[in-house]
């Protein structure tokens, strides 16, 4: 990856700088409008990516929320490879309708976790009206920046506490959400991962060892502090692998720290995951 990009990416994982100069008041949604959920939905939903198996509707449905590099092809990869599975997916794009640059949320200057938590939320109460969704059977899936808002919102327990881009919470927020799969979170500062999760649903975080990007020690400590709480959370790190193992990307605007190995090793993790949920 070349130097300006990891100092970019670096960004999200220093968001004590951002605090410095003023972004807390971002954090705390002091400077970020709310709006109904309906504005959200019109912003997210001409954007997405619909995969679906054979059969018959409805589908149990994975919601995909891309990491701060933008909607990728691995995303897609990932819808196709659930199809196989017999799980229907909807990968959001938290960018285009924004017009936002991934340059701007990786350094952390835009759309930090507890805003992109109400793509989340929305996207979920969307995606229960739509008739090939089986609305008894969501899971969330992100990568990295992804990760990091549904994290935040599941330490919300929404309505008490909501995404600070949303003046109102849907009924039932997060009805239907029966497990969670997270690649490479940011757990580090700001996070409010380590709270308390109001859905004591099942989650797997897929782990680097060797993450550059994300302080693997943050998550594992998140992990270890939700399963002391008695959430049913459990991690795999691999070994050898950076942030990022399985998005490879035909873009060419960065460079990916793909490894194929790992990606078919954490597809069969995932397939394993899922299949246990579906019992």
């Amino acid at each position: 990856m070349n130097r300006g990009v990891r100092l970019l990416l670096w960004g999200l994982a220093g968001l004590v700088g951002v605090v410095v100069v003023g972004g807390y008041g971002l954090l705390a949604g002091w400077h970020i409008e709310d709006v109904p959920p309906a504005e959200i939905s019109s912003l997210l939903r001409p954007h997405d990516l619909v995969f679906k198996p054979d059969g018959e509707e409805p589908f149990p449905t994975v919601l995909l929320f891309h990491g701060c590099g933008g909607l990728r092809d691995h995303n897609a990869a990932w819808g196709q490879f659930l199809a196989k599975l017999g799980w229907a997916s909807l990968a959001v794009d938290s960018y285009t309708g924004r017009g936002l640059a991934w340059q701007t949320v990786c350094s952390g200057r835009a759309l930090l976790g507890p805003e992109r938590a109400g793509d989340v939320l929305v996207t979920l109460d969307d995606a229960r009206r739509m008739p090939w969704v089986d609305p008894r059977r969501m899971v969330l899936m992100g990568w990295s920046h992804g990760s990091y808002a549904i994290m935040d919102l599941l330490a919300m327990d929404p309505p008490q506490s909501r995404p600070t881009n949303l003046s109102e919470v849907p009924a039932q927020p997060l009805g239907g959400v029966i497990g969670s799969v997270l690649f490479y979170p940011y757990c580090s500062f700001g996070a409010r991962s380590p709270g308390h999760w109001s859905l004591p649903s099942p989650a797997l975080f897929l782990l680097s060892e060797q993450d550059s990007i994300t302080p693997i020690e943050d998550c594992i400590e998140t992990i270890d502090t939700l399963a002391a709480r008695g959430l049913p959370v459990t991690k795999h790190v691999y070994p050898g692998v950076d942030h990022g193992f399985d998005a490879f990307d035909t873009r060419g605007d960065y460079e990916s720290m793909y490894d194929e190995g790992t990606t078919q090793q954490a597809r069969q993790r995932v397939a394993g995951f899922l299949a246990s949920l579906a019992r």
